[in-house]
């Protein structure tokens, strides 16, 4: 049969419930469970008891796959023996662990499972004669602080499972046990983190995407959310909604003050995901927010846009700092993917609302229509993200690393950093000027479009190449089009603003 035997352990909030309740949570885990090793093509079987789940299968690396499902406090790769006197218990483990700790500090720790008044004796007596042998086989000493090798026994009536360490799980609760929700997304390190806090704690969630820039933006979205939905979303298939709200950006930024744009999109992008939920019966919006990130992130905006929602909205984040966000995206798995999702938004007025007013937000929420965000809903993409590949969902806009003879080049940077530096005769628009203008634009040239990463010039550039452009974005945005400037222009970096330069 399997070459390995595993021992899942339960996190600590199992043991906090009602036997039924547990159960319940039990089930669903070995479910999960069994989804992960399926996905990961990981043959087992499994054997659940009433505080562990022991699993057979000839993949050492399962421990890890199985290490990723919430739920799981810890995973061993063990060895089981049979026992009938203490002097089996402590004859198998010298076995197992004495050439281990041949010559080296050592520590056993022994703990007890099941029916403990079958056992016979205590867990001190376990680790004091098994011990002793090993110490007699030619152990260094012992050394219950910082040993160098931990011999481990999990004791049950007539089994011994033996181990020498345990891989950390994530604890939490099973995917599922606490209902379903939507996460709001935009490739960024909070939505993400946020989604992976709210799976931990047994939320089943689908993920909705506000695209606001293209095909460039879609592609990395899709990347984070399907890296979270391979490594962390077992017992589901995760679905991801798209809705292309980039139709409302000229309406808002017609009718409503500007000072109020971020909090009125907000809304409409809190209120398109509260609709997504209730189209598929779920109960509850998760979103990144931490208080006080950036303006619409104050308190008194988060109430003026929690308003929206007819939903429950949850933000696991509101007391984390940026750097604990970062962090958990890398132990997450998602810092390298969300860190190339460029934040998208070309409504960023110079004086936004920090402390916006319910009255003056409904007022100019009023003069859109609202209907146009139901169409747009009900239009949505759907992307199985398990199935999805996003590399091939989308044609690549065509990158240079040149700029071709006679091409134009459209800088699409701030003013600020425009006038800081920009590439000799680089025609200068901001985005939403550059969408409505570029039908006018001569055909017989080509065009080479930049911004500071690169997400604002390729929906520009896909734009125009839908409507038959010559139409490029630059490779690496910005800084490689400096760098081209320095290599063929001998224009120094030393002399730019640093914020240009950085």
């Amino acid at each position: 049969m399997p070459d390995h035997l595993l021992i899942l352990r339960l996190s600590g909030d199992f043991y906090t419930k009602a036997r039924r309740t547990r159960m319940r949570f039990f089930r669903r885990l070995a479910a999960n469970a069994a989804a992960a090793l399926d996905l990961h093509g990981i043959p087992h079987r499994m054997e659940p008891t009433w505080s562990r789940i022991y699993v057979e299968t000839p993949e050492p690396g399962a421990a890890e796959v199985l290490a990723r499902v919430f739920g799981v406090q810890s995973v061993s790769v063990v060895q089981r023996r049979p026992w009938e006197r203490l002097e089996d218990i402590v004859a198998a483990g010298v076995e197992i662990f004495g050439e281990a700790v041949r010559d080296r500090s050592f520590a056993v720790r022994a703990t007890r499972r099941g029916e403990r008044e079958r056992i016979g004796f205590d867990s001190i007596r376990v680790e004091s004669a098994l011990g002793r042998a090993l110490l007699d086989g030619g152990a260094a000493r012992v050394n219950l602080s910082t040993p160098e090798v931990t011999a481990y026994v999990e004791l049950e009536p007539g089994a011994a499972h033996y181990f020498f360490d345990k891989v950390p799980g994530h604890g939490g609760l099973p995917i599922g046990v606490e209902g379903r929700a939507v996460a709001l997304v935009s490739g960024g390190f909070d939505s993400a983190v946020a989604s992976w806090l709210m799976l931990k704690r047994g939320v089943q969630l689908d993920y909705v995407f506000c695209n606001l820039g293209g095909a460039a933006h879609r592609l990395g979205v899709l990347k984070v959310m399907k890296s979270i939905a391979e490594r962390w979303s077992y017992g589901y298939a995760p679905h991801l909604h798209e809705v292309d709200l980039a139709p409302l950006l000229a309406d808002l930024r017609q009718k409503v003050r500007p000072t109020n744009w971020q909090i009125v999109l907000k809304r409409l992008i809190l209120q398109a995901g509260a609709a997504v939920a209730h189209r598929g019966g779920r109960i509850g919006v998760v979103t990144g927010d931490a208080i006080g990130q950036v303006s619409s992130q104050t308190l008194q905006n988060l109430a003026v846009i929690t308003q929206a929602s007819p939903l429950v909205v949850l933000r696991p984040l509101l007391g984390f700092n940026k750097e604990e966000i970062m962090d958990l995206a890398r132990r997450i798995g998602i810092y390298d993917l969300a860190a190339a999702v460029a934040e998208y938004c070309d409504l960023m007025p110079e004086k936004p609302a920090t402390r916006a007013a319910l009255r003056d937000v409904l007022h100019d929420e009023a003069a859109l229509d609202m209907g146009r965000l139901d169409r747009l809903v009900d239009a949505r993409r759907i992307f199985d993200l398990r199935r999805v590949d996003p590399e091939g969902l989308d044609a690549r806009i065509p990158e240079v690393d040149q700029v071709p003879p006679g091409a134009a080049v459209i800088d699409l940077r701030s003013a600020n950093a425009y006038r800081s530096w920009h590439y000799p005769d680089a025609l200068h628009l901001d985005l939403p000027h550059a969408l409505s203008a570029y039908p006018s634009f001569a055909r017989d040239r080509a065009y080479v479009v930049v911004c500071e990463v690169g997400l604002k010039s390729a929906h520009l550039a896909e734009k125009m190449r839908e409507e038959g452009f010559e139409a490029f974005q630059f490779k690496h945005g910005i800084s490689g089009l400096m760098s081209l400037a320095e290599r063929d222009a001998g224009l120094a970096a030393a002399l730019l603003a640093p914020a240009v330069r950085d």
